[in-house]
């Protein structure tokens, strides 16, 4: 358990390094094809498509991939992302999208292939949480690490992003090679968890045929939740620098994650010991619920200046992560097991994920073409507290279906 937690939090980790960087610069006065957009947030959203349609892919490709082709798949997934920032740092001005573009396609097959080591076992819940605690610091974490390269060794904005990633590649690599030597779920855990299986096309409509309304508020909900959570990783430098951080706070990201993720995977360690699988889900929807509330209220209080910026996005962050974290963590891998749907969590996620950053980009398009009179920090504050209300109704929704669902399911088995 020790090597697996540890080999899937570092390839995670690592794989930041190649997403993410770019964001710690700022590109201040430089513009998409010489339009109103700026060119960060023409970066920005032509990386979230790339992303997007890469979760698309990869609901058919990791659902599908057996133990013997996800090695290899990640080193080639990692390779063509350093491979576009080396593009990146090369090409002029506008032509960047291109580049940036290509790197989030391989990227988002990276999560759903290294879930897929660890899915299936007793102690995957808890195997979960230390792989989300990589996404809560990892973003932070690189970005300090972009910052660092630009302020101490005068790298450009331009090679900064593949710089850092060449830092990453041996920690990457080492920890991929680990991945491929655990072994598979034995009896006890196929006992437990039930089989897991790759899952083809007819077995993926039937478990959405099977499921559909708890679903479709799952992903709506997961829809919104991954565009306020990417949003606030983004632009993060800008909805500091509006609440009157400037540059002289160094590691603030850092700083602003980690209680974020201590308190996150808190909650996980929680969730993974109840043992009953209908439990545990409709305690992961109680999470994801106080979450929301958090999120609510939190913005509520800086509105009426109750509390400081930064304790107000340390809110934002925990309140998101109290649902995103369950959700790629603990509430596909409990859904199956408490239905007994033989199969894998990695499509479920994957499902969830491909809405997700759909909505990330038409959220990001939304602020450029609808709202982008307003500031980074009043549309976020504005989407923080439309999320935390509006996500609570959908989520208590949620945990009714799955509730009658599972519960119809326990009765069953026991005539």
């Amino acid at each position: 358990m020790v090597m697996a937690s540890v080999a899937a939090f570092s390839a995670y980790f690592s794989m930041y390094a190649f997403r993410r960087p770019f964001t710690a610069a700022t590109f201040e006065g430089q513009v998409f094809a010489g339009g109103v957009i700026g060119l960060k947030t023409a970066l920005i959203l032509s990386q979230i498509l790339g992303y997007t349609i890469s979760k698309y892919i990869g609901v058919k490709i990791c659902s599908e991939a057996n133990a013997t082709r996800r090695g290899p798949l990640l080193l080639g997934l990692i390779a063509m992302a350093w491979g576009s920032l080396l593009l990146f740092a090369l090409l002029p001005g506008s032509w960047k999208i291109t580049a940036i573009f290509l790197n989030g396609l391989p990227l988002g097959m990276v999560w759903g292939l290294v879930v897929a080591y660890l899915e299936g076992r007793r102690c995957s819940d808890m195997l979960m949480a230390v792989l989300c605690g990589s996404f809560i610091i990892a973003s932070a974490a690189v970005k300090d690490v972009g910052r660092w390269l630009m302020s101490g060794w005068g790298v450009s904005e331009s090679w900064m992003p593949a710089t850092t990633g060449a830092l990453f590649l041996p920690m990457f690599g080492i920890a991929v090679l680990f991945l491929a030597c655990l072994p598979p779920p034995n009896e006890a855990d196929i006992a437990s968890r039930k089989p897991r299986v790759p899952m083809d096309r007819a077995a993926c409509w039937g478990f959405l045929r099977r499921f559909a309304p708890g679903m479709i508020l799952l992903i709506l909900f997961y829809f919104f939740l991954t565009a306020f959570r990417d949003y606030r990783d983004n632009f993060g430098v800008e909805i500091f620098k509006n609440l009157g951080y400037g540059a002289e706070h160094s590691a603030l990201f850092t700083r602003a994650e980690i209680p974020v993720a201590v308190v996150s995977l808190l909650v996980l360690a929680l969730l993974n010991m109840v043992r009953d699988h209908r439990r545990a889900l409709m305690l992961t929807y109680g999470s994801m619920m106080l979450g929301m509330l958090l999120l609510a209220s939190s913005t509520m209080a800086i509105q009426q200046q109750m509390i400081s910026g930064l304790t107000w996005m340390i809110c934002t962050g925990l309140g998101a992560y109290l649902a995103y974290a369950p959700i790629n963590a603990v509430l596909f891998e409990r859904l199956m097991a408490a239905t007994g749907s033989a199969g894998t969590a990695v499509f479920g996620i994957q499902l969830a994920d491909s809405a997700g950053y759909t909505g990330s980009a038409l959220m990001q398009l939304y602020k450029d073409l609808g709202g982008a009179a307003s500031s980074h920090l009043l549309y976020f504050s504005n989407f923080a507290l439309a999320l935390g209300i509006g996500g609570f109704v959908l989520c208590a929704l949620g945990a009714g279906y799955f509730g009658r669902v599972t519960k119809a399911g326990q009765n069953e088995g026991e005539k």
